[in-house]
């Protein structure tokens, strides 16, 4: 069997969860010999003992910290792009699609969080690869705000909305109807346990250590879901699948580790991203199984409160800029660049933190010349014309 999954795990706590992935696997008769498995970490971590997970497991898989990272770009002659990935982020997610863009054995990837696991009774590798290659009917969700609540289903009972998505969009009216797909390019597995809620929200429901008192299991889902056209929705990167060629408008952009503080919208933003560019593309994301069970690390809800608020005015606006752009372009690259530049030469001065826009918006512009690169490197230079 092709190895053609590459997995990205962003970990400094966790790796061990890693086991219960592979276990799953095993267990519903996915091959392993498909997957290599990209550890994302810290120099200050035990990259060892990653290793030898890997070896115990008999996964193929590669452990970069930051000095490995460095080593990566200077091998390649990128040392210019370096920037891309920030420091101390779970942004450095955007590692794993360059090292996945820069390997062309790979048609797929998957992010996987090291604070899940997966429900034993779903072979969770092998849903998500029956997701990217479904074609048929299906459920499709919008609303008269033009966004979807990923927790719709029993929001009634619930009334909870993911992080990233807006305070302006809350209280929309659902709208649902049956469309067929034929081109799905994301597979978004959501989480019971802890629900993936914004600092705001987890206040709101009355819990300081970041867990939010509201629990979620396999009941509040039903059916499996598509966002309908021009409607956006919440992309956490904990649980996801991906075809390869969405990398180029996918970027996670450079969270913490700016001037502006602002953090925690790396997956959110890059979901908008990607659903502008599936929209442009007439290309689908898929949402619902597999589940992961999420259970986050108890920490203080106002540390987390600290590093979205600097970003909490621009994520009711990122999308509305978005959405302007990239009409008629061909290829994720063009939507994506259409994208960039807007964010790159547009006027925000009005919102808090305002220029962190065209900061994420050279550095998409950035990230596009970047894959260029690599895919120069792989191609090598082109012969020059023999002289007459």
């Amino acid at each position: 069997m092709k190895q053609d999954i590459c997995v990205v795990v962003p970990t400094i706590r966790n790796h061990e969860c890693m086991r219960a992935y592979f276990e799953n696997a095993r267990r519903h008769g996915f091959d392993l010999d498909r997957l290599h498995v990209v550890l994302v970490t810290e120099d200050f971590c035990d990259t060892d003992a990653m290793r030898e997970m890997l070896d115990e497991e008999g996964v193929e898989g590669s452990v970069f910290d930051g000095e490995a990272r460095e080593t990566w770009f200077a091998e390649r002659g990128l040392e210019e792009y370096s920037h891309l990935i920030p420091a101390a982020s779970h942004a450095q997610t955007s590692f794993g699609l360059l090292y996945l863009w820069a390997e062309e054995r790979f048609d797929y990837g998957v992010f996987i969080d090291d604070d899940t696991l997966p429900h034993e009774d779903v072979d969770f590798f092998g849903t998500h690869m029956e997701n990217l290659a479904f074609e048929g009917t299906i459920e499709a969700v919008g609303s008269d705000e033009d966004w979807v609540n990923v927790l719709y289903q029993n929001e009634d009972d619930h009334g909870l909305y993911p992080r990233g998505y807006p305070y302006a969009a809350m209280d929309e009216s659902v709208e649902t109807a049956d469309t067929r797909v034929d081109d799905v390019v994301a597979s978004q597995g959501l989480w019971t346990n802890v629900p993936d809620l914004d600092a705001v929200r987890i206040l709101m429901d009355g819990d300081l250590q970041g867990q939010a008192q509201t629990r979620t299991s396999a009941e509040d889902f039903g059916e499996d879901f598509v966002a309908a056209e021009g409607n956006y929705l919440t992309v956490c990167s904990m649980n996801l699948a991906f075809r390869r060629e969405v990398v180029p408008a996918f970027y996670q952009l450079p969270m913490d580790d700016n001037e502006w503080d602002v953090g925690r919208f790396d997956d959110i933003w890059s979901g908008l991203f990607l659903k502008r560019a599936c929209d442009v593309l007439d290309k689908t994301i898929y949402n619902g199984d597999p589940l992961c069970e999420h259970n986050k690390a108890p920490r203080s809800t106002f540390s987390d409160l600290t590093n979205e608020v600097h970003g909490l005015e621009l994520n009711e606006h990122v999308w509305e800029i978005l959405d302007s752009v990239g009409e008629g372009a061909e290829s994720y690259a063009e939507v994506f660049e259409a994208m960039g530049r807007a964010l790159a030469d547009g006027d925000f001065a009005d919102w808090e933190n305002g220029a962190f826009l065209n900061h994420c918006g050279e550095y998409m512009l950035d990230w596009l010349d970047c894959l260029d690169a690599i895919a120069a490197a792989e191609t090598g230079p082109v012969p020059a014309a023999a002289d007459d």
